[in-house]
This record gives C-alpha cells, sequence and structure tokens, in this order.
C-alpha cells in the first residue's frame, strides 16, 4: 500500500481547529440560582487580588452555559483560566510548552518519570496508586508535538483537594530518581534481570510503547509529514521519542530538560466546573506558586522559515481557524466535498490518508489532503487532480445548504450534552493557548459564527478567496509517499539490533556488573510492597449508598414496545431502536457489520447518496447502524443479538428524522456497484489500520471466542474474522454477490415485529417525539412479517425484570452449551505483542459477579501492573470482567510467554490472600468511580433499554460491591478463576514467535 499526500502550511500561526464541542448538562440547572457556578463567577473584577492572582478578565459565555475568568499569577506569571459551569464533574489541568531539540522522546520519558513519585509522596507510582484512592472520573497525561498536559477530573470535592496535591507536587516537585528513569525510560539490562550470562537488551515502558506507535503505519505517516513539513525547530523531531534515539537520553538530560520547561513560568492552568474558584487558587498558591520565582523560560517556537517566498501572517484569533476548519470540512467531509467526488468516488485510493484536512494543532497550521492504498503510477495523476480540483473550488464556491448543513452540525455539537465537557474544553484550547492565543476567544463560537455568516454576506466568494489565499498561492507545501517495504521490520530489528551491540561494545567488565546489579536492584524495588500511607485517599464510607433512580415510561407506538426517558436535553431528541436477528440465517450473520456501515450511506427514497448525505447534516445530529450482542445479565448461555439504531436532531426536525429512517426502512438503495464499492474499500481499510491501536481488543474478543455462545458471534461481528471477511471482500472483482445479499439482510433486520425502541428528549417533546414515531412504525409497516427464528431455542424476557407483563426482549438460549479451551496467535507485522487469557465467570446478577470486579481491579492494581508494565515493560496490562468472562490482557508487550504466565501468577497470588483490608478498599473505590461515573442525558436509561439492568438491579450490585471482603475475593479465585483456567482462551497477536510455533497447542493464522 503507497500512501500519498498533498500537504500545505498554513500562512498563519495560530489558527487554532474548531474542536467538536458539547456540554455535560446532567447536573445542570435550568432556571438560574443566584448561587450558580457561573453567577458566582460573574462576581469578580478585572484587577481583583485573590491569592496570589490577578484577575485579568471575566466574560460570560452563554452559548457554552458557563463564566470564563481569566487570571495571571502575580509572581511567576503563570497563565490561569477558570470555567466556571454547574457540571458537577470538576476538572484541573496544568500544561507546560515543551520543545525538545531531538527525537529522545525527553518530553514523553519526563511524562512518565514526574508521576513516578515526588518531595510529598515519594513512594514509587502515587499516579497509578490514586487510580485506588479516588473517585476520579479522569486521571491520565499527555504530551503533544509542543505541549505536555496532566488533567483529572472527580465529581467528589474532596477527592478534588487530594488529586490537585498529588499533581501539584508531581509536577513541580518530582523525585526524578534514576530507577525510575531506567523503568519508564530505557536501560539497558539481562534478558532475565536474575542472569547475568543472559544477553543485554533495551528495555523501557516508553520505549517498548513507541516501538508499538511506530508500527502504527498511521502514527508512522503522520509523524514524518510533521517533520518534513517544519525542518528548522521542535516539529522537526519526534516528541514522544523515535524507539532507536530514546537510548541517547541521559538521565542528566532529563533532569535539565525539567528544570527548564516545568517552571510556573512555563505553566497554564485550567478548572472547571461547579466547585468555587478560590480555594484552587489558594491551594495552588500555597502547595506550588509560591516557591518559585519568575524566569524567562524560552520555550517559544519561532515561525517556520517558508520554502520559497510565501509571506506568513501572524494571525490570533478565534475567527480565523473557525473559518479554516469550516472550510476544511466543505473541502473534504462528506460525498458532497469536492475532494470525495474527484479523489475517493474514482477509486484511486482505498481512503483518504491518515492525516487530512485542518491541523492546528501546530503552532503554524496546516491543510493536508491525500490517499492511502495508491498505486505508484498514479501519484502524479493524483497531485494533478488536487490542482484541479483547488482551481474548481476556487472557481464554483461551495452550495449555500452545504455551508448550512455545516453550520447545522456546529450547532447541534454545541447542544448536545456530553460527560466529559471540561476535558473537551481543555483540549480545544490547548494548542492556541499553548503559544500565548486568547482562549476566551476561543470559547466564543458564536461571536464567530456570527462573524463567519456576515463575513459570507458581505463577500459571496469569501470562501473561494480563502482557497486561494492559502492553498493556490501558498507556496509552502510537500508532497510525501510512503510505500510498503517487505523487509522492513527485519531492517528495523536489524537497526535496533546495531545500535544495542554500539552499546554493548564499550562497557566494561565493571560496566556489565554494574549493569546487573542495577537489574536487581530495579527488580527489588519493583518488588517491594510500597508504603503508600504518604498519599491523600478517600474512603469506602464517602461513596454514596444509593444510586439516583432515573424514571422511565414503557408504552408502545404501532405495535412496538417503547421507552421514554423524560431528560434536559437542551433541545435535541435522541432516538435508538434495537432490532434482533433471531430470523437471520447463520450464513448472513458475517454480513451484518457490512450492512451496518453502507446501510445509511448508499441513498433511499427518492435521494441518492449524495442528496441522503446532505439531508442527514441539514436535519439531524447523525443517523448510524452498529451490531449488538449483549449478554444476558441473569443466564451466561443466553445473549440478544441485533442491531441498533441511532440517531439525534434538533426537536423542530423531528418529522424530517423519522421520515429519513423511513425511506431507509422502505427503499434503500442496494445496487450501486460503484458506490458500494467505495465504501468497502473504505471499512476494510479502516478495520486493517485499527489492529495496530487496539490489537489487545481484538485478542480479548478472541479469546473469548468459545466460552460464552455469545463470543462466536462478538468475535464474527468485530473480531479479526470480520477483519479477514473486510478485507477478502474489498479484493473481490465483482460485488454482485454483496449487492444480492444486502437485500435478504434488510428483510430479516429492519422488521418492527423484532424491534424495540427509545426516546430522550425533554419533558415538553415527549408526546411530539411519540407521535411522530407512531408515524414511523405506520410507515414501515409493509416490513413486518412473520418469520420464524433461525433457531429453536427462543426465550422471552421482560425488558423490566421487574414489570413480567410489559414489553419483552427475545433472547437466544443455549443451555447445554460448552465452552472449549483454544489458543490462537496471529502473526502480525508489529515488533510487540497484544496477549489475552479469558476464563469463562458469571453474569452480572449473580451474586458472585461483584467480588469479580473487585479482584479484577485489585489484581490490576497490586499485582498485574508490577509485573506486565514496571518488570516486563508493556504500555499497559490488567484484568476485566465483563459479558460473562474474566479477561487478562496486555497492551503493547515486549513479551508472550512471560506475561501469561504474569496472568497465572496473578491467579495464584489472589488464591493465597496476600492482600490486605487497604487492598481491597482501594479496589472499590475504583469500581467505584467507573460505576458511578456521570452519565449524559441522552444515555440515561440505556441500560435498562439495551441490556434490561434496572436501577434496582443496579442498586442491588451496590450494595453487593459494598459488602465484598477477603474471603469472598480468595473464594472467586479459586472457583472461577483457578479452575476456569482449563477451559481458557488465549489469543496472541504480534511479531513471528518461533516458541509458540513449535507448541502443536497453538493454532498459528
Amino acid at each position: 500500500m503507497i500512501y500519498f499526500i498533498f500537504f500545505v502550511k498554513i500562512p498563519t500561526k495560530l489558527c487554532t481547529p474548531f474542536f467538536s464541542l458539547s456540554f455535560n448538562g446532567q447536573q445542570h440547572t435550568w432556571r438560574l440560582k443566584s448561587t450558580s457556578a457561573r453567577e458566582r463567577a460573574l462576581q469578580y473584577q478585572p484587577g481583583q487580588k485573590i491569592h496570589g492572582f490577578t484577575v485579568k478578565e471575566v466574560v460570560a459565555v452563554p452559548d457554552l452555559f458557563l463564566t470564563a475568568v481569566k487570571l495571571t499569577h502575580d509572581k511567576t506569571g503563570a497563565q490561569y483560566l477558570h470555567a466556571a459551569r454547574d457540571d458537577s464533574n470538576n476538572l484541573f489541568s496544568v500544561q507546560f510548552r515543551t520543545t525538545p531539540m531531538d527525537s529522545t522522546g525527553v518530553p514523553h520519558i519526563l511524562e512518565h518519570t514526574v508521576l513516578c513519585g515526588s518531595e510529598k509522596y515519594p513512594c514509587r507510582d502515587p499516579f497509578f496508586k490514586m487510580l485506588n484512592r479516588s473517585l476520579s472520573t479522569f486521571m491520565n497525561a499527555f504530551t503533544a508535538s509542543d505541549y505536555t498536559m496532566y488533567p483529572f477530573s472527580t465529581q467528589n470535592g474532596k477527592d478534588f483537594q487530594n488529586l490537585l496535591s498529588v499533581y501539584l507536587d508531581a509536577v513541580f516537585f518530582p523525585c526524578l530518581r534514576e530507577q525510575d528513569f531506567w523503568q519508564e525510560g530505557w536501560r539497558l539490562e539481562n534478558e532475565d534481570p536474575t542472569d547475568n550470562n543472559s544477553p543485554l537488551m533495551f528495555k523501557g515502558v516508553v520505549f517498548n510503547e513507541m516501538k508499538g506507535a511506530f508500527s502504527d503505519n498511521e502514527r508512522l505517516y503522520a509523524q514524518h509529514l510533521q517533520n518534513k513539513l517544519y525542518p528548522d525547530h521542535t516539529y522537526s523531531v519526534v516528541s514522544g521519542g523515535e524507539p532507536l534515539a530514546i537510548p541517547d537520553l541521559t538521565w542528566e538530560q532529563l533532569k535539565q530538560f525539567h528544570a527548564t520547561h516545568y517552571h510556573p513560568s512555563n505553566a497554564r492552568f485550567f478548572t472547571y466546573g461547579d466547585l468555587p474558584l478560590e480555594p484552587h487558587l489558594k491551594q495552588i498558591q500555597e502547595e506550588a506558586l509560591s516557591k518559585f520565582a519568575c524566569i524567562d523560560p524560552k520555550t517559544e517556537v519561532p515561525s517556520q522559515p517558508p520554502c520559497l517566498c510565501c509571506s506568513v501572517l501572524d494571525i490570533t484569533d478565534a475567527f480565523e481557524g473557525l473559518t479554516l476548519s469550516l472550510l476544511s470540512s466543505l473541502m473534504i467531509s462528506g460525498p458532497n466535498s469536492p475532494f470525495y467526488k474527484s479523489l475517493i468516488e474514482p477509486k484511486l485510493g482505498t481512503d483518504f490518508s491518515s492525516v487530512v484536512g485542518y491541523d492546528g494543532s501546530t503552532k503554524e497550521a496546516s491543510f493536508s489532503i491525500g490517499l492511502q492504498g495508491v498505486d505508484e503510477e498514479d501519484i502524479e495523476r493524483v497531485k494533478q487532480i488536487i490542482s484541479q480540483t483547488i482551481d474548481k473550488i476556487i472557481e464554483n464556491g461551495f452550495e449555500e445548504r452545504r455551508i448550512e448543513a455545516l453550520i447545522h452540525k456546529l450547532e447541534i455539537q454545541i447542544k448536545h450534552q456530553t460527560t466529559n465537557f471540561g476535558l473537551s474544553l481543555a483540549s480545544y484550547i490547548a494548542s492556541s493557548w499553548n503559544h500565548d492565543g486568547d482562549p476566551v476567544e476561543l470559547l466564543q463560537i458564536s461571536d464567530s459564527v456570527a462573524k463567519f455568516r456576515q463575513a459570507l454576506k458581505e463577500n459571496p466568494r469569501f470562501l473561494q478567496e480563502k482557497v486561494r489565499q492559502y492553498f493556490k498561492e501558498n507556496t509552502h507545501r510537500l508532497t510525501l509517499s510512503m510505500s510498503p517495504e517487505e523487509s522492513y521490520l527485519e531492517k528495523q530489528a536489524k537497526a535496533e539490533e546495531e545500535k544495542l551491540q554500539k552499546k554493548i561494545e564499550v562497557l566494561s567488565d565493571s560496566d556489565r556488573k554494574q549493569i546487573y546489579e542495577k537489574g536487581l536492584e530495579l527488580l527489588a524495588a519493583q518488588s517491594q510492597t510500597q508504603d503508600v500511607s504518604c498519599l491523600p485517599a478517600l474512603k469506602v464510607s464517602d461513596i454514596e449508598p444509593t444510586i439516583p433512580i432515573t424514571p422511565v415510561q414503557i408504552s408502545t407506538a404501532g405495535g412496538v414496545p417503547v421507552q421514554y426517558c423524560e431528560q434536559p436535553t437542551n433541545g435535541l431528541v435522541y432516538f435508538r431502536a434495537l432490532c434482533n436477528l433471531n430470523t437471520l440465517p447463520e450464513d448472513l450473520k458475517v454480513f451484518v457489520p457490512l450492512f451496518c456501515s453502507v446501510i445509511t450511506k448508499m441513498g433511499c427514497g427518492a435521494l441518492d447518496y449524495r442528496q441522503q448525505a446532505q439531508q442527514m447534516e441539514l436535519r439531524t445530529g447523525g443517523m448510524s447502524v452498529s451490531t449488538q450482542v449483549i449478554t444476558d445479565c441473569n443466564e451466561l448461555d443466553t445473549y440478544e443479538q441485533g442491531i441498533l439504531l441511532s440517531s439525534s436532531c434538533l426537536e423542530r426536525n423531528l418529522p424530517h428524522m423519522f421520515q429519513l429512517w423511513s425511506d431507509i426502512f422502505n427503499s434503500p438503495h442496494f445496487d450501486d456497484e460503484e458506490r458500494l464499492r467505495v465504501l468497502v474499500m473504505q471499512s476494510a481499510q479502516e478495520l486493517a489500520n485499527s489492529i495496530a491501536y487496539s490489537g489487545h481488543l481484538y485478542a480479548m474478543t478472541r479469546a473469548g471466542r468459545h466460552l460464552t455462545p455469545a463470543g462466536d458471534l462478538q468475535e464474527t461481528f468485530g473480531g479479526m474474522e470480520q477483519v479477514t471477511f473486510m478485507k477478502r471482500t474489498a479484493a473481490m472483482a465483482d460485488l454482485s454477490q454483496i449487492i444480492r445479499t444486502l437485500p435478504r439482510l434488510k428483510i430479516h433486520l429492519f422488521n418492527p415485529n423484532n424491534m424495540r425502541c427509545a426516546i430522550n428528549s425533554t419533558p415538553e417533546k415527549v408526546s411530539d417525539a411519540a407521535a411522530h414515531l407512531e408515524g414511523f412504525i405506520k410507515d414501515v409497516a409493509k416490513n413486518r412479517k412473520e418469520r420464524k427464528p433461525v433457531r429453536p431455542n427462543i426465550i422471552e424476557k421482560p425488558i423490566n425484570p421487574l414489570d413480567d407483563n410489559g414489553p419483552r426482549r427475545k433472547l437466544i438460549s443455549e443451555p447445554t452449551f460448552h465452552p472449549c479451551p483454544m489458543k490462537t496467535f496471529f502473526q502480525m507485522p508489529f515488533p510487540v505483542n497484544f496477549v489475552s487469557e479469558s476464563i469463562r465467570a458469571v453474569p452480572f446478577s449473580h451474586k458472585d459477579y461483584a467480588s469479580l470486579c473487585i479482584l479484577a481491579r485489585m489484581m490490576t492494581a497490586k499485582f498485574l501492573h508490577g509485573e506486565i508494565r514496571e518488570k516486563g515493560g508493556a504500555y499497559g496490562g490488567g484484568a476485566k470482567i465483563g459479558g460473562g468472562l474474566f479477561t487478562f490482557y496486555s497492551y503493547r508487550d515486549p513479551n508472550t510467554v512471560q506475561t501469561l504466565s504474569a496472568f497465572g501468577n496473578g491467579i495464584e497470588w489472589a488464591k493465597s490472600g496476600k492482600f490486605t483490608q487497604q487492598d481491597i478498599d482501594e479496589a472499590k473505590l475504583s469500581v467505584f468511580s467507573a460505576v458511578d461515573s456521570p452519565v449524559g442525558p441522552a444515555d440515561k436509561g440505556m441500560g435498562q433499554f439495551l441490556s434490561g439492568v434496572t436501577d434496582e438491579m443496579k442498586q442491588s450490585h451496590r450494595q453487593r460491591l459494598f459488602a465484598v471482603d477477603h474471603k469472598n475475593l480468595v473464594d472467586v479465585a479459586e472457583r472461577y478463576l483457578s479452575a476456569g483456567q482449563k477451559t481458557c482462551g488465549v489469543a496472541i497477536l504480534g511479531p513471528e514467535n518461533d516458541v509458540i510455533k513449535k507448541d502443536p497447542s497453538w493454532i498459528i493464522k
């Protein structure tokens, strides 16, 4: 496969891309009160002094239901933005401008290492340990090309203070121990640390992480693009670390980078939510900023000199960024866009390249357009087509309805309420703010949209002139192609071996002895039980004993069961429909994911696919169809199979949304083979590309294939089997068989007899939504046909287990099912592995499910993290339970057999009971942070609708979680995990492995 791209640097300094914004209205108060967070924040005045900070600006942002307060720290110059909003999911982040000048990965390794212990919290890995000592809804850290960010969020005020203390101490006063550098960055160590005769090798978490990252073609391509477009400063290097350059970084260089970059004068603080601002400022001042003086960090990124004569405009306003982002969407998004028509539909490639469109993540923005899967002889032709397409855009512009559709999409994004708005906001402003753009200006989206509309009104050729300015007359451009090389992995391995040998050649006997001794020291430290008493922690008693009830009403529309959930959806209506597959012949099931991916993109009724796409953009927030395999919450050998229809719209567009669904049900278009081929190629490419990033999910799905009746179908729908099927389909010269198959699927899937629906909307619009839904059911009545299930073992259960007379789910039951063990190895072009082992356990409502949840979390934190990540060098690993399966996994892992042994040793550790009550309590906190994570208005009641899990069942599960004790954990480890190893499923995706190949118990794919 060849990747090809045409890439231009946009001559603007600070054009930040428009980030899809939505907000969390879960705790939103629709009647403003004088005590609301945003009202309180409006009381601040510019010039006001608060705990060492001076208020610079206070701005109400009604679009986002927040008040922005911008401050500066008097002593250090640290910048601060507070977004006050009536959302209990409060967020903190601190970011530093980090500008490396080599590819050793110093900012990335530093990001890992500062979280390994600090002055106030000197225990190893306080970050990971706080995951189990808090009720955080998010904890992480990110390394971008030119900044590093440390965000967390939580709904608990005490927890916020605890986490803030840990984060402040970590970034400003880290220990930066040499052992932590070895573990997280890189080290030379014996393959077996306890055997000084075993060969030396490179180890380290970031080293292995980046080997995995650069096995992803899309990541590798994007990195080279940035490096070559901006060759004269920090963007010319790999901030995450190039694997062969990482071993050039020294511990001293790491500490020096921290000293020059992690200073308040180089920091930007952001807080969000309904907690008051002043306590945040007081804690940040007292625990960190008061201990620093102002410096000039000298971290600015200079402008990239243009390749030819090209003026670079110093534009810092949000309007230009929004304009370019919207313009990018008009040029490339959807089948009506010019570049889709000129590049994708002629099938010059399989899909757009991974880097496409407007990118404002670097100081100077860029726009890229390119293809993947291009034949080498077509590269010049593609370049000509790109140039011709730009000329046509300049000449013809864009249809007014496409522009209106784009602005409508923007309106939907602003109104849609998510549960992670604070994090989205922090990410949205990060790049521009990092280069001294105004974050408050970025938040005032309506102002920019109004200005955009006015510009179009005053100058009908406004967008065409922008295209001419940035894409026609701009001479700073790059053409880059990447093609496959059969021996690429071998060359990489050889280069790593040569690098290793150069390191080894200069070692004296004394050096080797020291490496061995340091390896033993690190192993001893990793194996030592840590004293974490210095870390703050919530208690189990801090957890709410009960959950709030979400009322739902069950009714029918045209004989179809419907669940209504009244929520503050901010003028949006959310529609779902689940259609079961019980009448679908078995041989057609492998086609279901393909059907789902194309059914809303082929055209319907009187609309061709271009018109359909435009109507969806103008009238809805999106329409999608996806597969669903849901293990019953009461019986492990019972499951529901179906497809889920999902869409949303503004209340005024209800009739249009349901008309689109009616047309899709009654008269979908299947006979356009050229359109189908484009969609098949895109889908196959997306699946192939997803393996390098989500290999652990594919391994987990495969490992559970033969352990429950639902497992095989999950592999068919979303596992490696589906990847193989789509690859084979994309290679077919004639798709007529697929065209004949899709209508057969439609007959079984779009049958109202097999359907149930759900509506989430404001109380005022429930009746309107019900009326339009009733009309939709009547419109599709001709699809209602009695068909016999393929299998006779259908059982019916009420959607609400407490209402035996209510609507029912039609489930597949296989009471005679017997799990069987299977070990599968997929050889992949990766230098690292994804490993999984799965054991049959119990369903959600079983009394032991809660104990297994706690055990999975405790094993991850107290045993598997140390064995797989710290000692083994994998990027991640752990255990989880879901769908009736207890599953172990590892991610970007240099090991296979060693990791499988760690899984087994984890079970023995659990059976031995060598854990404390504190360990159990921490695991409970971690589990409850997930159980109590915020749910947005769009998703309220969905647990009951999809899986039959009611609030009463959740409360019972909650009580069982509270009651889990030491004896329960030892018992389930013995009864399920130890016994289950006899019939476990194992799957590995990774490079060639001679040990596995020689073992006849493995199936090699």
